[in-house]
């Protein structure tokens, strides 16, 4: 076999290596990833805070209402920085366009970058909205504003479907539960009817 073609097998055959250039692509991608999942919990957290009114008296309703805003911007921001990313990898077998990073389980797109597509988008479609919402009837937009709801869930489906499927899943699994415990039982107790919260205790009947 001649060197040339012994050459080309080689490269034919050999695994695929990510370049640098991939490999810090991917890590902007994934502290981006991190950042935005925490911000999303916060931004869930504090829109319940908001709606409750929970801590409005320690630091005031607009306060309460517009930290949930700014957690808001910055977890989309960083989201949006996420999903860029996949733009700049030069991967022979992992190449993304505008297509895949906006139409879910398009071109081969995996049911994990779908989830976070859907969580992400439908996050951006209810921070618009709130910028136009004295064109809605109030009662629709606030159906709108309550999809955050599943979509955050979304969102954490796909954090961590994608920290296993990029074996990360045994070092970040404490950071990650740590921001979606309180997370959880806030969005339990946001949807438990308020009498029974004070039959419980947990709130002050008066």
């Amino acid at each position: 076999m001649s060197p040339q073609l012994t050459a080309l097998t080689q490269l034919i055959t050999s695994p695929a290596v990510h370049s640098p250039h991939d490999t810090g692509v991917r890590q902007v991608a994934q502290l981006n990833a991190r950042l935005s999942y925490a911000l999303t919990c916060m931004t869930l957290v504090w829109g319940i805070f908001t709606a409750t009114g929970w801590v409005a008296k320690l630091t005031g309703r607009q306060a309460v209402r517009s930290t949930h805003m700014v957690l808001a911007t910055f977890a989309l921001a960083f989201g949006g920085i996420h999903t860029a990313s996949f733009l700049f990898l030069t991967d022979s077998d992992e190449t993304f366009g505008w297509i895949n990073v906006l139409v879910p389980l398009v071109g081969g797109g995996q049911l994990r970058w779908a989830l976070g597509i859907v969580g992400v988008e439908v996050m951006a479609a209810i921070m618009i909205s709130t910028g136009l919402v004295r064109f809605f009837v109030y009662r629709r937009w606030l159906r709108l504003h309550q999809t955050a709801y599943p979509a955050v869930a979304l969102i954490i489906v796909h954090s961590w479907l994608g920290a296993i499927a990029n074996g990360h899943l045994e070092i970040l699994w404490l950071a990650g539960l740590t921001v979606l415990i309180p997370t959880a039982v806030l969005t339990v107790l946001r949807v438990i009817p308020s009498r029974t919260l004070v039959g419980a205790g947990l709130l002050n009947g008066g």
